[in-house]
């Protein structure tokens, strides 16, 4: 991986990085080694020491109080350049120590003793050694302890990285590993651009079906086949490392001018299958994704959690593959710490209020109706946009619980307004969601008898129409409340999905003309003619229309001229808080009560 290193050099970096990271659990064995060979030896002091090519660190010691010097003036040096035990019976007699700095100052070392620490591969990581400062002579048969001791050290070492480091199932690296290995990348102070890639072979719920199904033997069996198919058929080049990361799930560390990106690999692994036992092979949906970065630039962790986002991001929207990016993560937690904020918000009931738009009748220019929109004063962002937050929250339990708030709201307004010369109905948006909720009509009809106002001051509008049509729930749901007496709206017709056909589909009292049909009807005679003919069906169909958004007077006469009954907009009146809206009102309706 550390490609401006050979190989010998990146073997040796990597395993003593490792040693010198401290672990508690590994260094308190070190400590046992080190105590053993004093007692087993006779030696006071011992000590296991890490060399690299600047500085000795003592991991372990007993009875010797050196944790660090350079490498330049460590005992342990002569070991480990010589590859061979060094003995000094008495420092004071050995030129080479006579006046060295540890020998003449603290910790005043009269004896030494010391064997390397080499691993299997060869490469010598520290020493172990003894020391006193009393001078001592080591006689062969000591020298044979020292050097099995050492032995016995590096076994446990090496089976210590194993069991760490390694993924028991398929024998691959482990996410521990990767985090090391981008940690001593940087450590390393390399500055090539790489990248991570990550593929995920088979999504968790179904790995727990198959086990809780077939056992864990076959499925264990699956991910070593895996573990033995990617490398066969991704041809990964020398350097670039093929990792386990999670159940069925794997990663590749790879320079950023890899071929090995994550659309290269989705294509490279498309429908490929594993075996889960003889005679059985299970036909894999893989999803990818990729992180590039520089070492150093962000933590290892955080490299690994960028190509998890970018990976997840993938699985939920059925990408083949998936590339990080740092201006849609930003936005992701944006949003999300904005949902956090809405769910306080209801919560708390703080922040949240409605405004209600008049809708007003075209042939006696009274208002005839309110529609309730949400809006959202937040603590620090200010004045918040519906469009801002309401998609968002279409995405999560929360549009239900802003729903049932609006409701709430609404309902209270007509409770508190009940006989009274403004009161006029309301209609409040609900998504498809929530009116295909069992029992969400008859739980709606006992809020409005509760409150003691009658069902038909409610209207339900909406807006997915496809979706609708879609659900045969969707379709009982609006029937149901229409059938306890609310009144049906159909939001934007004219835009997007409006097919005259659905119209005798649904069970609709009243369909809202979107502002796309008639923000021309002063200036455009085919937005006229549209205009009228979709009015005149409309009416035909014994429908009311209403038409929204609403601005000149223009408009308005050629909407009366059409036979449209019902209009809104800001030529009346924009979106009012409840104490400017009962003003309106009273000012509007003071020739007598509606």
């Amino acid at each position: 991986m550390l490609n401006n290193l050979n190989g010998d050099d990146e073997r040796r970096i990597r395993a003593l990085q490792a040693l010198k990271n401290p672990d508690e659990s590994r260094d308190d064995v070190l400590k046992k080694f080190v105590r053993l060979a004093s007692q087993a030896l006779g030696i006071p002091g011992s000590f296991i020491s890490v060399l690299d090519d600047e500085f000795q660190t003592v991991r372990a010691s007993h009875n010797f109080d050196l944790k660090r010097s350079t490498r330049e003036d460590s005992l342990c040096r002569h070991v480990v350049d010589s590859d061979s035990a060094v003995i000094v019976p008495d420092t004071y007699h050995d030129a080479r120590f006579v006046t060295h700095p540890l020998i003449t100052g603290a910790p005043f070392i009269r004896f030494y003793a010391g064997v390397p620490l080499k691993n299997r591969e060869g490469i010598i990581l520290g020493t172990l050694c003894v020391t006193d400062t009393e001078p001592h002579l080591f006689a062969g048969d000591q020298v044979t302890t020292l050097t099995l001791l050492s032995t016995l050290v590096m076994s446990f070492l090496e089976a210590w990285h194993s069991a760490g480091f390694a993924d028991p199932v398929t024998g691959l690296p482990n996410r521990q590993r990767l985090i090391r290995d981008l940690q001593y990348l940087a450590v390393a102070g390399d500055t090539t651009p790489r990248r991570l890639v990550l593929i995920d072979c088979i999504d968790m719920a179904r790995a727990y079906e198959l086990a809780r199904t077939m056992g864990m033997g076959p499925v264990e069996s699956l991910l070593k086949d895996m573990a033995t198919l990617l490398p066969l058929r991704l041809r990964p080049a020398v350097g670039e490392m093929l990792y386990t990361v999670a159940t069925g799930r794997f990663a590749i560390l790879t320079r950023a001018d890899s071929r090995l990106s994550a659309a290269w690999v989705a294509g490279r692994l498309e429908g490929i299958s594993a075996d889960m036992e003889e005679g059985l092979s299970v036909a894999l949906t893989t999803h990818t994704s990729e992180a590039d970065f520089i070492a150093g630039s962000v933590p290892a962790a955080e490299v690994v959690r960028r190509a998890v986002s970018a990976l997840n991001e993938a699985v939920a929207r059925g990408l083949p593959s998936h590339r990080f990016d740092i201006e849609a993560e930003t936005q992701r937690s944006e949003d999300f710490l904005l949902m956090s904020d809405l769910k306080t918000a209801l919560r708390d009931n703080a922040g949240l209020y409605l405004v209600y738009q008049p809708k007003i009748c075209l042939h006696s220019g009274k208002p005839v109706g309110l529609e309730a929109l949400i809006r959202w004063q937040h603590p620090t962002r200010g004045e918040l946009s519906p469009a801002t937050f309401i998609p968002l929250a279409e995405q999560t339990d929360l549009l239900s619980s802003l729903t049932a708030w609006i409701i709430d709201q609404a309902v209270e307004r007509l409770r508190r307004l009940r006989n009274n010369c403004i009161q006029l109905p309301l209609t409040v948006n609900v998504s498809v969601r929530d009116f295909s909720r069992e029992g969400f009509a008859a739980s709606l009809e006992s809020k409005m008898a509760k409150s003691k106002v009658p069902t038909a001051l409610l209207g339900i509008e909406c807006l997915e129409t496809e979706r609708i049509l879609e659900s045969p729930t969707a379709l009982r749901g609006l029937e149901m409340l229409r059938e306890r007496g609310f009144s049906i709206s159909l939001d934007d017709f004219g835009s997007g999905y409006s097919n005259i056909s659905y119209l005798r589909r649904m069970p609709l009292d009243v369909i809202k003309l979107d502002r796309s049909l008639i923000s021309e009807l002063s200036s455009d005679t085919a937005s006229r003619i549209i205009a009228r003919s979709i009015i005149a069906m409309l009416k035909e169909l014994d429908y009311t229309v209403l038409a929204e958004g609403v601005e000149c007077p223009d408009t308005v006469t050629s909407l009366t001229e059409y036979g449209c009954d019902q209009a809104q907009g800001y030529f009346y009146s924009k979106p009012l808080n409840e104490p400017s809206l009962d003003h309106w009102l009273h000012w509007k309706l003071r020739e007598g009560c509606h």
